[in-house]
Parts: structure tokens; sequence; C-alpha cells
């Protein structure tokens, strides 16, 4: 099932990290996400919220996160979401299966045309 699909995206990098692709909430299937009782603090973007995100009986743990007051600079992310791929299926930019970055605290999309070094190393695509 497709949980979020958009063309109007926010590719966010931070140092040593692949992008983040924020996604605005019109473009992310709602019933699919459940808030969790996670909070962590970035001290760029402030505090951000998770979200579990289900399909069918499965759930995916907060595998998505929203900053809803992000700090001075950051107002564009503002309510749009984020998604570990580690924890989804799959995801893709532009055609392609990205790679996760390796780690729980890591939610980088590596595709073809992303450089490193990063944080972590990549890790397989899921099925190969």
């Amino acid at each position: 099932m497709l949980v979020a699909e958009s063309s109007r995206t926010w590719r966010v990098l931070e140092t040593s990290h692949p992008p983040v692709y924020y996604f605005p909430p019109k473009d992310v299937w709602q019933p699919a996400l459940r808030p969790s009782q996670r909070r962590t603090f970035c001290e760029y973007k402030g505090v951000a919220i998770y979200f579990d995100v289900l399909v069918g009986d499965r759930v995916a743990e907060a595998a998505a996160w929203s900053y809803p007051d992000p700090t001075s600079g950051n107002e564009s992310i503002r309510g749009f979401l984020a998604f570990y791929p580690a924890k989804m299926d799959r995801c893709f930019v532009d055609g392609e299966e990205v790679i996760p970055q390796v780690g729980d605290f890591y939610g980088g999309w590596i595709t073809n045309s992303t450089t490193g070094p990063f944080k972590g190393v990549p890790s397989p695509l899921k099925g190969s």
C-alpha cells in the first residue's frame, strides 16, 4: 500500500547525512499514522514528534516524524512528515529505490546520485 507520494517534498540536508525528505501532510495517507509517545530534540530543528505507520495488521513503530513547531529558519517543514526508509517496505526518489541510512537514529535516503561520506554506512536494498 502506498503511504505517501509527493512532488512537493522538502529535501533537507544536515552535516554528514544523506537527504531526508519531508512530505506535506496532504500527500500522506493520514489513516496510516498513529501518534507515538516518542519525542526527540534536534539542536537545529527543535522537538520532533513521532508516528507509528500502520498498514493492515503491520505496525512500523515510530517510523515517521514531524516538527510541529520548528526552530527559526526551519518553518518550511512545520507539520511536514519524514519517514525512516529502513522501517518502510520500499521508498523511492524519482523512480529509484532508496538505500536506507544505517542506524535507528538516522533517516537518510541514499540514491545513486547521493555522495558521502555519511554517518553510518549504507545498508543493502531490501530483497537484494
